[in-house]
């Protein structure tokens, strides 16, 4: 027996499919939403649609943007020799959030999982040996200590040690299992500090 009319349905289904969402709390969600004012959910409904038409990957290290050149690449007081590597930008923006970092990122947009069928050919290592063509002094493996961060950073050692590259992959402190994203700023940055050259 359906409680709800399609309308409300088919928020609830829709926020429902929001990774970490469940039904108890899309219900919440769809509540609140339907009891704000017509404008402030105008403005939601837009900012979602606009984060869409306009946010794209950034043309060097593939994090989101809005622009051609995320601040960070573009920004000239960043050490463009030193580039750390992470999975994702919520891996990227947890890092920056220590204030501790001055050097560039690489966003692989994922990792390797042959279980789920993610190759190397699947995320951005192609364009991070394009970025060795310059001159770097360190790239900083930062992908997470699950099973798949852990093939994905032994993989891209193995891909860069040849070139003459010093290879570095971030040190214990984050959890095995656990993502940079939900990990607080002094353990990030022991990992940071503490990271040894692979």
């Amino acid at each position: 027996m359906d409680y709800y009319s399609s309308h409300i349905k088919n928020l609830i289904d829709e926020l429902c499919r929001l990774p970490g969402i469940g039904s108890k709390t899309a219900q919440r969600l769809a509540f609140h939403i339907i009891n704000q004012p017509e404008e402030r959910v105008e403005r939601l409904a837009s900012a979602i649609v606009e984060a869409k038409k306009n946010i794209h990957e950034c043309a060097v290290c593939h994090t989101l943007t809005d622009q051609e050149i995320c601040p960070i690449c573009s920004d000239p007081a960043r050490n463009k020799k030193l580039i750390m590597v992470v999975e994702n930008s919520r891996d990227l923006a947890a890092y920056e959030k220590t204030g501790k970092f001055d050097g560039v990122y690489h966003v692989l947009q994922g990792a390797i999982s042959p279980m789920m069928g993610i190759g190397p050919a699947d995320i951005r290592l192609k364009e991070l040996m394009v970025r060795l063509e310059q001159p770097v002094d360190e790239v900083i493996i930062a992908t997470n200590s699950s099973l798949e961060g852990e093939t994905t950073a032994m993989y891209i050692s193995k891909l860069i040690k040849p070139a003459g590259v010093k290879v570095s992959r971030i040190a214990s402190g984050v959890p095995v299992g656990g993502d940079l994203e939900y990990i607080d700023e002094v353990t990030l940055l022991r990992a940071l500090e503490g990271r040894t050259e692979l």
